[in-house]
């Protein structure tokens, strides 16, 4: 069985590929611009998902309301890992909060949330492992949409086809199709301390 919690993401050498989903016009801007520009909020926290399943399973493969059109940003490593480093999980882990008032306070200043969420079958179970979700928060959100994303790719004609397939029950082949995701191991920071989620 996969490893209980980990990464789960496309990604190469520089940068790691996130999902979002939106309404055409936050996504027509996204495309044009090649990161987000209003009216995109950047008001808000914004989550970015590295899971496309998860993504499929949240969106109903891009049928709800405001959720039609499935974004692929890719995003430098660096800043991914940035956000890492700041993240507090959104829940007290005993293990690394054994004092819940500490996990509070340091939940209350994070400019980073992190959530675990079951991964997702093709056809939207929850799976015995989980997936990586990150909240960036208003106060990192233009470091997001300035200095770490790289492109933006619309994947809505895909996820369209894919649903189509997974109508037809030819989920062999929708499988083919899927975006191809493997662990990402974040790097290890110079003092070699581990991120805090």
């Amino acid at each position: 069985m996969p490893e209980l919690y980990a990464i789960r993401a496309t990604y190469d050498k520089e940068t790691i590929t996130v999902y979002q989903a939106y309404n055409d016009t936050i996504a027509d801007a996204a495309l044009a611009a090649q990161t987000f520009v209003a009216p995109f909020s950047f008001q808000r926290m914004t989550w970015i998902k590295p899971s496309f399943l998860w993504l499929m399973e949240r969106s109903n493969w891009g049928q709800k309301s405001g959720q039609e059109r499935i974004l692929a940003i890719r995003i430098k490593r660096a800043g991914w890992e940035e956000a890492l480093a700041l993240g507090v999980l959104t829940h007290p882990e005993p293990a690394l909060w054994p004092n819940p008032d500490s996990w509070r306070t340091a939940f209350a200043a994070a400019k980073v949330h992190v959530q675990w969420d079951p991964e997702r079958s093709l056809r939207g179970a929850a799976l015995p492992y989980f997936s990586i979700q990150v909240g960036l928060s208003r106060n990192l959100i233009q470091r997001y949409t300035d200095d770490w994303i790289v492109g933006i790719d619309d994947k809505t004609p895909l996820v369209r086809k894919l649903h189509k397939l997974i109508q037809a029950g030819s989920a062999a082949a929708a499988l083919k199709l899927l975006p191809r995701e493997r662990v990402y191991e974040p790097r290890v920071s110079e003092d070699g301390s581990r991120h805090r989620y």
